[in-house]
C-alpha cells in the first residue's frame, strides 16, 4: 500500500487508528489491482522493488516495460489468483513452474502451499475441470439441474435457462432447443398452471424425452388432433436439455 492508500483506507476502532500495510480483499478496485499486478508479474513487466531498494515503487523509470513484447511465464493470463500451469511433458511443467517462482520471487508475491496442486492430471479451474483430453464441466454442478421437473413459472424457466448459459457450449444443439423455451412468456405459464389438461401433458412426455432426435431438431410425434404443439415442443424441448446436461460435458482443447 502507498502512503496515500493507507491514509485512505485507515479505520478507527475504540482502540487506536489502524492503516493496511497490504491491501486487503474487500475494498472497491482491489480485485482489478490484483489482476494487474499479477499479469505484469507473469508478463515481466515493471516490478515492485524490494524493501530498501532506491528503485521507486509502482513506476518504470524509463518509461518502458524492461523487456517490450515478452510473453507470459506460463503462455497465458491467470484469473485473479488462479494460475493454471500446462504443459506436454513433465519437464517442461518444471520448468514453466520454476519460471512462475521465480518471478513471484521478484515481484514478492506469496503462493499458499495448502491450496496449490502440482503435478496433477486433472484439476479444478474457474468451474471446469480441466485435463489432457480437455474441458469437462463439473458434474456435481449440473446434478441439481438433471431432477428439476418443468417449471411452472417464468422466472422458474429464467433461471434454469440461466444456470445452462455458462455451460451452453458443452451442450450439442443448444440453441435450438433453448430457443423453443425463450420463447414462453408469463401468460404462457398462467395459462398452464389453469389448464390441468397442459399439466397431464408434461407428466406424460417426461417418460418420452428419450424420443427426441438428439443430433439436432427435436422430433415431431404430436398428435394431428392435438392443438397445443407449442407447449408440446417446449416439453421436449427441456426434457431433452435436461438429458443433455449428463451426457455432453467435455470439450477437446489443445493447451
Amino acid at each position: 500500500m502507498t502512503d496515500r492508500a493507507r491514509a485512505i483506507s485507515a479505520f478507527i476502532t475504540p482502540f487506536s487508528l489502524f492503516e493496511w500495510n497490504r491491501m486487503p480483499f474487500g475494498l472497491k478496485n482491489a480485485p482489478q489491482i490484483c489482476q494487474r499486478l499479477l499479469d505484469n508479474a507473469l508478463y515481466g513487466f515493471t516490478r515492485i522493488p524490494r524493501p530498501g531498494s532506491e528503485c521507486s515503487t509502482d513506476l518504470i523509470e524509463s518509461g518502458e516495460p524492461a523487456c517490450p513484447g515478452q510473453p507470459s511465464v506460463l503462455g497465458r493470463r491467470s484469473y485473479i489468483d488462479d494460475i493454471l500451469v500446462t504443459a506436454g511433458s513433465w519437464d517442461e511443467t518444471c520448468e514453466r513452474v520454476e519460471a512462475l517462482l521465480e518471478s513471484c520471487d521478484q515481484w514478492n508475491l506469496s503462493i499458499s502451499v495448502e491450496k496449490s496442486y502440482w503435478g496433477m492430471r486433472k484439476v479444478d479451474y474457474l468451474g471446469h475441470q480441466v485435463s489432457e483430453e480437455g474441458l469437462e464441466a463439473k458434474p456435481k454442478d449440473l446434478s441439481s439441474l438433471r431432477d428439476l421437473p418443468f417449471p411452472s413459472s417464468l422466472r422458474a424457466m429464467q433461471v434454469f435457462l440461466g444456470s445452462l448459459n455458462y455451460y451452453s457450449r458443452f451442450l450439442e444443439d443448444y440453441a435450438v432447443y433453448a430457443s423453443t423455451l425463450y420463447e414462453l412468456r408469463e401468460v404462457d405459464f398462467a395459462e398452464l398452471k389453469a389448464r390441468t389438461d397442459l399439466r397431464e401433458i408434461c407428466n406424460g412426455m417426461e417418460d418420452e424425452h428419450a424420443d427426441c432426435n438428439t443430433s439436432g431438431g427435436i422430433a415431431s410425434k404430436i398428435d394431428p388432433g392435438v392443438k397445443e404443439e407449442r407447449w408440446m415442443h417446449a416439453f421436449r424441448a427441456f426434457w431433452t436439455l435436461r438429458e443433455k446436461i449428463g451426457t455432453s460435458t467435455r470439450i477437446d482443447c489443445q493447451w
